[in-house]
This record gives structure tokens, C-alpha cells and sequence, in this order.
């Protein structure tokens, strides 16, 4: 009964005798399925108590449908088997040994702010400047230093900056102990730390848990792999599920090791390769295959399916980044009208979240609704906000709620009770908090440091608002981002995160920049126009997660999940793979493991894009296409090049609507038989080159060259020869 619905793979490793396996899960090869019929089978041919059975997953959601499908299929409740996340189950394990761990009955958690303001506080403390010790740095520090098993004492001292973050580190930890108060990692380390001092505790868990199952082991990091080791002991039965090619969490601790060594610490254990997909097409996995096979080191297997080939791969060479918006948008648009797809069966990934404006932008030209997956809309995140407060405060004194923000943002020494002063002064009197602030410095009101630091701020403002009068639009958004600290306070952030923020704020230059180049001000100043667009764009209700609505999201979120309909956009070198990776062969790795894992999302049909022209801080730059794309068989892909000239975004619309469909579409340009985008050229002076943008009508027409030599120009087209 149990394995009437599983494949021969699948029944392998659900009927495996007891002892170590190791079951590589191919992505869409129903690894979720072989997890619960193996405990099943656990619990009814084993005759294993459901309570000797700890099984791990990596989320609450992931257990929670373990529990509840085990139950369907036992008849029975699995209240007594430890199902959970690592941290799930180190919370219950310490509930129970409290006083062994060394904590108070009611020991609390805290999240991640909570974590951060303790650590801003310690570092106070210590009198510590925190420009030079950001809390938001030495919370990565401990909390890597945690996730490598290591207390305060068991950190090497490298040089006086790690000195210090231990002195941190340690302040930190004294100050938990004193409140009773563990952070997440701790959760982890606790546990950890008392199994492997308490050699009493250890046996009596060993004793208890005759098996044990980890889900997505490729993601696991240092401490949780240790805490697995403690937990299982010599002659426990262990079975891992997961797959090296989907291991994309290194960023953030993730060991690729160690499923790679699985094998070697838990002798004689078993590999079992689930490689039937019931996911994506033939070619899909095709391509999946030949794109992942360039990694060295895998562990090796090859997706199959007893399905169709489907559609070839379309690959789209965009000029620009907003013709490559207006292409995704405009194939979602005729996947919606001329064929049986709905909105919620389409997906935008892309490598960096900055991305995401640019379509957003274009799927709101065409009222197409859409939802950004595990994350906030572009013009909704904090340092996009940040920015924008800036900005308004630049334009609009008045502007109390950007002032409230911007006001201590970066820190700089203005603590909650002088607010307190300007509010209360600023009610009392029916003035601004700009006008408040101001005459509560002239008429001596605060301390000498209050005052130092609040007149800093008054001179910021209006030194950005002078030196900003005369700029172009997006050189004033480049201007103030770097004046006003928010770029370095930034990069101040560890790892991902931090450089997603970045990233951002980079794309607001480029947002500025289309703006004023597409030219809608209304008649008013671009600054203000340009706010106005943001506030409108922010105040546009997302779509509901039940609605029917195109889902965009970044390669990391995307993990575990399908659609119908991907698109990949962005596949260009230095953003896909990223840039900081160019020159680490692990880090490419990783990176082709992620277009795999984003490949192998798509079921029936997949896009891949890239822009040849993408702005940089308001700049042109120009990237080669991405080496993943290279790596797919040529056979495999239908490569479109639409020899269209670039268009602002309000004409893409037109330009997209009024074609004649196929691969082609017709240019005024073309028609009159000149320059076309793509031509070689040959110009007197500087050479050969290649046109890139055409604008205007015969001899008057404008050419946009880039030059081997010199660069990119722009000529009048009566100076130019066809090569």
C-alpha cells in the first residue's frame, strides 16, 4: 500500500533497510513524497514507535505538511514524533533541559531587531564608536561565529578589529545571560553545547531516536551538521534528502561539504539517486543537465522525464533593460489572451532584487497585476524610503514624516528625547519640525553635544539642497545617496542583504535617470515630478497572494516552488553571474547552481533574457551575455533578436502593440532602407563600429555608435558608412 504510488527510485529508498542513506533528489523528482512514505514505512514494516522518529525540515510550513500527511496515511496522530525545523526542535529541546542549559524557565527569544538594538547597546556601553563598530556588523560577526560553533573565548584574535568584535561578542553574551534572553543562533549553539558536555543527556537522546531524516541537507551549515552528529551517535539509522546542484545558500553559512561528506563521517551509508522529474519538459532538463554538468565535484546524477520535449528554450537579446521589460511583459500578455495560461502560472526571477523596478514599471504600464514574492515592492523598501525622505526633505522643508526619518538616518548622535523636544515644541507653537528645530538651536535649548549634532544635520540638507539646484535629475539622486551617508551606512551591512541594498539604491539612479529622460514633469520641477511618480507607485495596492497575478521574485526565493511560465531575466555576466563572483571558481559555481535551480522552476516554458545596454548608476554599460546561456546546446534554444530601435518607456507600449508578431518588428528606420540597431558601420575618423540606437528620419537622423576605439557616439547619419 505503501508503495503503490512511487516510482522504482522511490521505492528504493522507501523500503531501504535500516542504516545510513544518502538520497540525492533531483530538482521536481518528489523528494517531499519519498520523506513521508519512508517514516511511514518506518512506523508499519519497521515497527519503529513514531516517537523514536526525528525528522527535520527547514521550514515550519514544510513540517507542518509532514505531520499532517504522516497522520493521513498512519491513521493515527504524530504528536509524539519530533518533526520540526533545527530551530524548532532546539527550542523544545531546551524547554525541557532549561536548568541543565543553564536558563530560566521562561526564557525568551529574540528576533532580529530585538538582537540588533541589544548589541547597539552593548557597544555603547563599551564606549565604542559605532561608525567604526556598526551593530548591524557585529551582529553578522556573532551570529557567524555562532553558526560555526563558537563562543566568545573559541574566537581566534586575528588583529584589533576581531579583538574588539569579541569583546562584543562577549559583552553581548553576559548581557543575554543577565536578561534571560537567547537570540535564534543560540537556540542551536545551546543545544549543541550542552549534548556535547553532557555525556548523560547525549546517550538517553541517542537511546531515544533510532531514526532520523534531514530534508534539504545541502543548505545545512556548520552547527547544524554537528548538532545532526550528536543526535544520531554510532549506531543510529540516518537518512539525508537533498541535492548539490541546488546548494545556493553559501552567502549566508551553507556548507556544500557536507553532503559531500556524508558519506565518509556515517560509514556504509547508501546513495540513492531520485532522478525521474515530473516537473519540467525534455528540453528543460536537457538544459538543466548540460547547464550543471560544467560544475566539478558533483555527486552526479541526470533528470529525465517519461514526458515530451516541449517548447525550445527562448533566449531574448533586449537592447536595453526596459526592452527587455516590455518583451517579458508583452509574451505574458499574449500567453494571457491567446492560450489557456492565467497570471498566477508566470514568474520573473532574476538574480538581484533591483531588478524588479524596471518590470514592475512596465507590467504597470499595461495594468497587469503582479505580487513581489518573499519580499517589498521596489519603491516600498527601507532604503529606497530612506532615499526618497531625503530627497523630499531637499524639496519640501514642510516635510515632517521625511524629516522623522531622515533625522537620525545614519546615525549621528540624535537620541530620542530631543525628537521628543522638537515634536512637543513644534505642537505647541503649530510650526514644522524643520522651523522647530531651528529655533530651539537659536534659542539654546539643548546640550552642547545635541547641538553639535543637530546643527550637522541643518548644514547637511542645505548643502545638498545648493549643490543639487543645478543637476541633472538622477546626478541630484547620485549626489545626495553618497552626501548623505546612506551608501556607506549600507555597506556597512554584511552579506547579502546589505549588498541588495546597494543595489538598490544604485537602481534609483537609473529610475531618476529614465524618468527624466522619457520627459513627464507636468510642468513642474523634475525633483518633484520624480516624487510624485515614486509616491504613486508606492501608494498602487500589491496584488493579493490569492489573486491572479504574476509572481516576481529573485532566484533565492524561488527555490521550491514551479510555475507553468518562467521567465529569467538579466542573464548577462557580472549581474548573472553576479560580479562578485567573477573571480572565485566556488562562487561561480554556486551561481551556475543557481541558474540551475531557476531553470528547473520553469514546467512547460521557459524565457531567458538579457539586456545588452543596462544603466549603472545612470550610466551605459555594456555586459556580455551570460556564460550560462552558453552552456545550454544550441539546439535546445530559439534565440529572438528584435530589430526594433530603442523606445522611451511610455512608447514601448505602442511599439509592442502595433507589431505584426513573429521575430520582426518594423522600424521607420528600416523602412527608409538606413541604419538599423546591430549594423557594423564605418565612420572616417574613429573606425569601425556598431550601431546601437537610431533616432529621426533621413539624412537628419541621429546614430548612436559604440567604436572599438573611442567609444559610444552619437553622429548624424550622412557621416557614417554601411561596412
Amino acid at each position: 500500500m505503501i508503495l503503490n504510488s512511487l516510482n522504482p527510485a522511490q521505492q528504493e529508498a522507501v523500503r531501504a533497510p535500516l542504516g545510513h542513506q544518502l538520497v540525492l533528489a533531483g530538482a521536481g523528482s518528489g523528494k517531499t513524497r519519498v520523506l513521508t512514505h519512508r517514516i511511514a514505512w518506518l512506523v508499519e514494516n519497521e515497527k519503529i514507535a513514531p516517537s523514536r522518529i526525528l525528522a527535520v525540515t527547514f521550514t515550519n510550513k514544510a513540517a507542518n505538511e509532514m505531520r499532517a500527511r504522516i497522520e493521513k496515511m498512519l491513521h493515527v496522530p504524530a504528536k509524539s514524533m519530533w518533526i520540526g525545523t533545527f530551530h524548532g526542535l532546539s527550542h523544545r529541546f531546551l524547554r525541557a533541559h532549561w536548568q541543565e542549559a543553564g536558563l530560566p524557565q521562561s526564557f525568551q527569544i529574540l528576533d532580529s531587531d530585538d538582537q540588533f538594538r541589544m548589541i547597539r547597546r552593548v557597544i555603547h556601553a563599551l564606549n565604542l564608536d559605532e561608525d567604526r563598530f556598526p551593530p548591524k556588523e557585529s551582529q553578522w560577526f556573532i551570529n557567524a561565529q555562532k553558526e560555526e560553533c563558537r563562543e566568545p573565548h573559541q574566537v581566534e584574535v586575528r588583529d584589533f578589529t576581531v579583538q574588539t568584535q569579541i569583546r562584543i561578542y562577549q559583552a553581548y553574551h553576559e548581557a543575554c545571560l543577565r536578561a534571560g534572553v537567547i537570540d535564534f543562533a543560540d537556540l542551536l549553539l545551546k543545544t549543541y553545547k550542552l549534548l556535547l558536555t553532557n555525556a548523560e543527556l547525549r546517550a538517553h537522546y541517542q537511546d531515544r531516536f533510532r531514526c532520523l531524516l534531514v530534508d534539504e541537507f545541502q543548505d545545512t551549515n556548520t552547527i547544524q551538521y554537528a548538532w545532526l552528529k550528536l543526535f544520531a551517535g554510532d549506531s543510529n539509522s540516518v537518512m539525508i534528502v537533498g541535492d548539490d546542484d541546488q546548494s545556493i545558500y553559501g552567502w549566508r553559512g551553507a556548507r556544500i561539504e557536507n553532503i559531500q561528506r556524508f558519506s565518509k563521517d556515517f560509514a556504509g551509508a547508501r546513495i540513492i539517486r531520485l532522478e525521474q522529474n515530473y516537473r519540467s519538459t525534455g528540453t528543460i532538463l536537457k538544459a538543466a543537465n548540460a547547464l550543471i554538468s560544467q560544475n566539478a565535484g558533483r555527486l552526479g546524477k541526470n533528470l529525465w522525464t517519461e514526458g515530451k520535449d516541449g517548447e525550445p528554450i527562448t533566449v531574448y537579446a533586449g537592447f536595453n533593460e526596459t526592452d527587455e521589460a516590455f518583451f517579458i511583459v508583452n509574451r505574458i500578455r499574449e500567453l494571457k489572451q491567446k492560450s489557456d495560461h492565467v497570471l498566477r502560472e508566470m514568474a520573473v526571477l532574476y538574480r538581484s532584487n533591483a531588478q524588479s523596478r524596471v518590470i514592475e514599471e512596465a507590467l504597470m504600464q499595461f495594468g497587469i497585476p503582479y505580487r513581489v514574492y518573499g519580499g517589498l515592492r521596489y519603491f516600498d523598501r527601507q532604503e529606497i524610503k530612506d532615499a526618497l525622505a531625503y530627497l523630499r526633505i531637499i524639496a519640501n522643508r514642510s516635510d515632517d514624516p521625511a524629516f522623522e526619518r531622515i533625522i537620525n538616518t545614519p546615525v549621528r548622535g540624535i537620541g530620542d528625547r530631543t525628537l521628543v523636544s522638537i515634536r512637543e515644541h513644534a505642537k505647541s507653537h503649530a510650526l514644522t519640525l524643520w522651523d522647530a528645530l531651528l529655533q530651539l538651536i537659536e534659542q539654546k535649548h539643548f546640550s552642547t553635544r545635541a547641538e553639535t549634532a543637530l546643527l550637522s544635520f541643518v548644514n547637511l540638507i542645505n548643502t545638498m539642497t545648493e549643490r543639487t539646484l543645478a543637476l541633472e535629475l538622477h546626478k541630484q539622486v547620485e549626489y545626495v545617496l553618497y552626501a548623505s551617508g546612506l551608501i556607506e551606512h549600507y555597506r556597512k551591512e554584511k552579506g547579502e542583504k546589505g549588498l541588495t541594498r546597494l543595489e538598490n539604491l544604485e537602481e534609483l539612479v537609473n529610475a531618476a535617470h529614465q524618468f527624466s529622460q522619457d520627459g513627464v514633469t507636468d510642468d513642474m520641477p523634475p525633483l518633484a515630478a520624480f516624487l510624485a511618480y515614486a509616491a504613486l507607485e508606492s501608494s498602487d495596492e500589491q496584488a493579493d497572494a490569492y489573486d491572479d497575478c504574476v509572481q516576481l521574485m529573485t532566484l533565492h526565493s524561488a527555490k521550491g516552488l514551479e510555475f507553468p511560465v518562467v521567465f529569467l531575466a538579466g542573464c548577462e555576466e557580472e549581474l548573472f553571474p553576479h560580479y562578485l563572483s567573477m573571480n572565485d571558481p566556488k562562487a561561480i559555481e554556486e551561481e551556475r547552481r543557481l541558474c540551475y535551480v531557476g531553470v528547473t522552476r520553469a514546467m512547460r516554458k521557459l524565457y531567458m533574457t538579457y539586456a545588452e545596454v543596462r544603466r549603472t548608476y545612470g550610466k551605459e554599460a555594456y555586459h556580455r551575455p551570460s556564460r550560462f546561456l552558453h552552456e545550454i546546446p544550441a539546439e535546445l534554444i530559439d534565440e529572438i533578436r528584435f530589430r526594433t530601435k530603442t523606445a522611451r518607456l511610455g512608447n514601448h507600449a505602442q511599439a509592442y502593440s502595433s507589431g505584426t508578431g513573429g521575430n520582426h518588428f518594423t522600424t521607420a528606420a528600416e523602412t527608409q532602407n538606413a541604419f538599423r540597431v546591430g549594423q557594423e558601420v564605418r565612420h572616417r575618423i574613429f573606425g569601425e563600429g556598431i550601431v546601437l540606437d537610431c533616432e529621426g528620419d533621413g539624412e537628419d537622423m541621429k546614430v548612436k555608435v559604440r567604436f572599438a576605439n573611442v567609444g559610444t557616439k552619437v553622429l548624424i547619419a550622412s557621416y557614417l558608412s554601411a561596412k
